[in-house]
C-alpha cells in the first residue's frame, strides 16, 4: 500500500509537470498511470484532472466523456457538471450547457462561477434577461467579479439602460482602472449618453493601456470625425493602423475620411489595402456615401469595374 500511495503521488507530480510544460500528452499518460493503482472515490480527483486536461486541449467530446465517468463514480459531484457544461459550451451547445450548469448550481447553491458562465450561455442565446439575473447572482456570490460587472454593463449598453451600464462598469472600473476593455465600454457608453468629451478621454487612457487594441482607435476617430475634425480623426486612425497594421477595417475607415477630406489617391491606396484584405468590404464600398467623392476618379471606376468582375466569376 505504501509503494502504491508513493508510485500514485510520483505519477500525479509528474502529470503536473508535463500540465504546466504544455505537455498533454504526457500528463495524461501519468495521470491514467495514478488511475490504475486508485480505487473507489479516490479516482475522482485524478479523472477530474483527467478531464480538464482534455478540455485545455480543445478535446471537448473526450473532456465530457471524462467528466462523465465522475458522475458515475458520485453523482452529487457539481465540479463533473460544471465541467461538462463548460465543454458543451465550447461547442456553442448553449441549452445543454445550461441544463449542466443549473444542475451544478442545485447541488451547490453558491456556484459562483457556474453562475457566470451560465449568464454567458444566455447571452449568447439572446435570453438577456436571463443573463442579467445570472451576472446579478455571480456578483452577489463575488463582488469582486471584474468580467461579470463588465459583461452586464455591456448587456444594459445594449438595451440603452445607459445608468446601469454606468453603474456597474464604474465597479468594474475600480477593481481594474488599468483594464483596457473597461475603460473602451465606458468610452462606448458616455459616447452614446452624448458626452463625448469624456468619451474621448476614456477611448485615449484604454489606446494608452492596449496600443495593439483597434476598436478604440476607430471609436475615437469617429468622435472627432463627428465634430467636423478629420486631420484629429486621420491622425488617430492613422496611429492605429501604426499599431494594427493587418486590420482591414482600419484602413477602409481611413479610406472614408480621406474621401470626405477629398485626399483621392489616399483614400484609394487605402480602399485597395482594405479590400486585398478583405474582400467582405465590396458591399460597403458599392454602397458607401462616404466614398461618393471618389466616383469621377478614374482609378475607382477602374477599381470598381474589376471587383464587381470578380464578384460575378
Amino acid at each position: 500500500m505504501m509503494k502504491d500511495y508513493y508510485m500514485i503521488s510520483n505519477y500525479k507530480n509528474l502529470a503536473q509537470k508535463f500540465k504546466e510544460e504544455k505537455n498533454y500528452i504526457k500528463a495524461i499518460q501519468f495521470l491514467e498511470k495514478a488511475e490504475k493503482l486508485t480505487k473507489g472515490d479516490s479516482n475522482i480527483e485524478i479523472i477530474l484532472d483527467m478531464a480538464l486536461i482534455y478540455d485545455e486541449m480543445g478535446q471537448y467530446e473526450l473532456a465530457i466523456e471524462t467528466f462523465d465517468k465522475v458522475i458515475k463514480i458520485d453523482n452529487e459531484e457539481e465540479r463533473a457538471f460544471y465541467g461538462i457544461a463548460i465543454a458543451l459550451d465550447s461547442l456553442c451547445e448553449f441549452n445543454k450547457a445550461i441544463e449542466y450548469y443549473d444542475k451544478a448550481i442545485e447541488l451547490n447553491p453558491y456556484y459562483q462561477r457556474a453562475y457566470f458562465f451560465k449568464a454567458g450561455a444566455h447571452d449568447a442565446l439572446g435570453e438577456k434577461e436571463k443573463a442579467i439575473e445570472c451576472y446579478k447572482k455571480a456578483i452577489e456570490l463575488n463582488v469582486n467579479d471584474f468580467w461579470a460587472y463588465l459583461n452586464l454593463g455591456s448587456i444594459y449598453e445594449e438595451f440603452k439602460m445607459y445608468k446601469n451600464a454606468v453603474e456597474v462598469t464604474e465597479k468594474a472600473l475600480n477593481i481594474q482602472p488599468n483594464n483596457h476593455m473597461v475603460l473602451f465600454n465606458l468610452g462606448v457608453i458616455y459616447n452614446k449618453l452624448g458626452r463625448k468629451n469624456t468619451a474621448e478621454e476614456f477611448y485615449n487612457k484604454a489606446i494608452n493601456e492596449k496600443s495593439d487594441y483597434p476598436f478604440s482607435y476607430l471609436n475615437l476617430a469617429i468622435i472627432y470625425k463627428e465634430n467636423d475634425d478629420m486631420e484629429k480623426a486621420i491622425k488617430i486612425i492613422s496611429e492605429g493602423i501604426n499599431n494594427n497594421s493587418d486590420t482591414s477595417y482600419l484602413y477602409y475607415n481611413r479610406a472614408c475620411f480621406y474621401s470626405i477630406d477629398k485626399r483621392l489617391d489616399e483614400a484609394m491606396e487605402d480602399l485597395e489595402k482594405a479590400y486585398e484584405m478583405n474582400e467582405d468590404f465590396v458591399d460597403y464600398i458599392l454602397l458607401d456615401k462616404e466614398l461618393e467623392n471618389l466616383n469621377e476618379l478614374n482609378r475607382f471606376i477602374s477599381f470598381l469595374d474589376r471587383i464587381k468582375n470578380l464578384q460575378n466569376v
